[in-house]
């Protein structure tokens, strides 16, 4: 009888700490299906907005615990893109990106704050520009479920502003402004 209970207890246990473990998913770079995007005001009278075509990463997520999720991504500088080549050439330059010093901004999350089943904010450290800062980025669950290939996604956005000068980007650059709007599009596909 003691064996059964055992038996019992210990498949309820597995079966626990299999329910309470976030699912992990790659980012969907292969297929464009995720974006990382940013704006500055231009002059004061536009946005002048760009992307980074090179990136991956990672995210866990649970619907029934959405606290446990967690993220990671790498970002290539050097792929920056305002679709404009003598612009893109300046901010790979050492007075904003200097990619050829820094060819990589990293995020990687501490901890969420679930303000609901579909939103809430990430926390962590952004590495940028040799410099590692703080980041809370306001995450909105845009939708998950299969997809027609047989695999099964999830989908958030989100985003945050950051300022340059506390990246060490400060140099007096004219008409950039201070303050950079990121937007994270993020499709990802359950390992």
């Amino acid at each position: 009888m003691k064996l059964i209970q055992s038996l019992v207890l210990a498949s309820a246990l597995t079966f626990s700490a299999t329910t309470a473990t976030a699912a992990e998913y790659m980012i969907d770079t292969k297929g464009m299906h995720a974006f990382v995007q940013f704006k500055i005001q231009h002059l004061g009278v536009s946005w002048l907005h760009g992307r980074f075509n090179d990136f991956s990463g990672s995210f866990s997520y649970d619907a029934e615990n959405p606290g446990a999720s967690k993220a990671s991504v790498v970002i290539k500088t050097a792929s920056l893109d305002t679709n404009h080549a003598e612009r893109d050439k300046h901010l790979r330059s050492d007075d904003f990106f200097d990619v050829d010093k820094y060819p990589e901004i990293r995020f990687e999350s501490t901890r969420y704050d679930a303000d609901g089943a579909d939103g809430g904010t990430l926390h962590g450290n952004l590495t940028m520009h040799g410099r590692t800062k703080p980041a809370a980025i306001v995450i909105t669950k845009i939708g998950e479920g299969t997809d027609p290939w047989g695999g099964y996604r999830a989908g958030f956005d989100g985003s945050f502003e950051l300022s340059r000068s506390e990246f060490g980007i400060d140099k007096d650059l004219g008409p950039a402004s201070e303050e950079v709007g990121v937007t994270l599009s993020i499709e990802g596909v359950r390992k």
